[in-house]
Parts: C-alpha cells; structure tokens; sequence
C-alpha cells in the first residue's frame, strides 16, 4: 500500500478527534497522484473529498486491512505502525506549521528504514507552502 499523509512541524495528525488543518489545492493533488487507482479511506476522511474527483474512491473505516499492494490510503486518524511491513511508499503532505496535536505519526522517517527520493512545493489555498515528501524503503 502507499500511504498518504499531513503532518504538521511536529508530526501531529490529529488534535480532539479532529484534523488539523484541510486544503483543496491539496485534495486535488491527491486526486492527481493516485490518477486511475484505488484510494482507500475511512468515512471521517471521506467527507472532505468529493468522490466524482476520485474514480476509484473506496470507503471504510477498516481500509488498512483491505488495501493491496498498489492502492493508496489517505490516513488522517490510524496507526500505521501495525501495517508497516506493507506499506511500499510513505507521502507526506506538510503543512509548514505547528497545530495542537494529540495524535502523532507513528512511524519514524528518520530511522533509516526509508529515505526520502522526492520532494516537491506548491501553494496551497490556505497555506502559503506545502511541501510533497515521498519515502520509499
């Protein structure tokens, strides 16, 4: 599975069962990279999307079981260290600020295990800069 993500300066996900922040420019490069294939979120995740926008959009709060090698999971709320042994490439939407979290992500990027092999910029609509970081193993 390829796991996407946005993390604030410090990791957070999430703060009061609630997401930090949202961005349309940022759906639509979601809607973008994962093109024709599948996309899996849970139903928290799906109300900030538009599912014409996304062919393949597929809803469930399970998702992370039911992925496979080659779709795409938008994860705002999960764990993913449990999961870690299937996931092939890690996205990292960051916002470039901090937020109130209480919810972190739970893998280390920095560990050694994966490495950083892309990494690019754009305007958002709310945020001045969000950086694109994609890690592969």
């Amino acid at each position: 599975m390829i796991v996407i993500a946005c993390l604030d300066d410090n990791g957070g996900m999430m703060f009061n069962h609630r997401r930090q922040s949202q961005d349309r420019m940022l759906r639509a490069h979601i809607a973008a990279l994962v093109g024709d294939a599948r996309l899996w979120m849970n139903h928290y995740s799906a109300q900030q999307f538009d599912a014409e926008s996304i062919q393949h959009l597929n809803v469930d709060d399970a998702f992370l079981q039911e992925a496979v090698d080659g779709d795409y999971c938008f994860v705002e709320d999960a764990a993913l260290a449990p999961f870690e042994r299937w996931i092939e490439k890690i996205i990292i939407f960051r916002w470039h600020r901090t937020y109130p979290a209480d919810q972190h992500f739970d893998i280390d990027l920095s560990g050694g295990n994966r490495k950083i092999c892309e990494s690019v910029e754009f305007t958002g609509h709310s945020h001045e800069r969000i950086t694109i970081e994609v890690y592969l193993r």
